[in-house]
Order: C-alpha cells, then structure tokens, then sequence
C-alpha cells in the first residue's frame, strides 16, 4: 500500500508530459488502495462470515489479479512517457515495485487458503 501511494503522490505532484498515461496511473493505483482498504475493512470486521454467499479468498485473488495486471501496464505506460522527469520516473518505479509486491501477495493468499484448504482434506 505505501509504495502505492508513493507512486501516486510522485506523479501527482510532477508535471504531466502526457495526460492520458499518467491519469491511468492514478485511477489504477487509486482503486487498488480502495480495494485493498476495502479488502482489509473485511478481515477486520469480520463481514466475511455473514456474508456466505460470497468466495472472499476468490473475490481477493481476482482482485488482486486484474489490479496486478492494471498496474503492470500502468507502470509500463507511465515509465515510456516520463521523458526523464524524476517525479515520473518515481512514480512508474514505485508501481514497478508495487507490482511485484502485489504478486508476492496474491502468492501468499493463493498459498495460505488453497494449499491449506487442500491438505486439510486429507487429514
């Protein structure tokens, strides 16, 4: 989440070379922050276990999943039009990272509700 914001806030705050790519960015980067909050108000109140209708370790994967992809294009896209700027080059680096970091976390998610699930079937 804080690299997230980070790369939000760089490219907030730096001149605009291309208005297109880097409103993308920060339509990217912000949904993954309200996801990821609203992910977390989930775990923290608990609403996962009133709510039964719902696969919530599906519904974080896929979110996690479509957000990683969104922002490994955003990043992309912001890093082939900063043209130098280091507000730019700031913001499309800490998307870079937070890509990685969101797919070391979709791993970890994947691993802990799956592969648990799956090997306490067998005891």
């Amino acid at each position: 989440q804080i690299s997230l914001l980070i790369g939000f806030i760089s490219v907030n705050n730096s001149p605009w070379t291309d208005y297109s790519a880097y409103s993308f960015f920060q339509i990217v980067t912000m949904c993954d922050l309200v996801m990821i909050l609203f992910f977390y108000i989930m775990h923290i109140f608990r609403v996962y276990r009133k709510l039964t209708c719902v696969s919530w370790p599906l519904a974080e994967f896929l979110h996690y999943l479509i957000g990683t992809i969104l922002l490994l294009i955003g990043s992309i896209v912001a890093a082939s039009k900063s043209y130098n700027i280091t507000g730019l080059v700031a913001g499309a680096t800490f998307g870079f990272l937070a890509t990685i970091l969101c797919v070391i976390s979709m791993w970890s998610s994947y691993k802990v509700s799956c592969i648990t699930q799956s090997t306490s079937k067998y005891r």
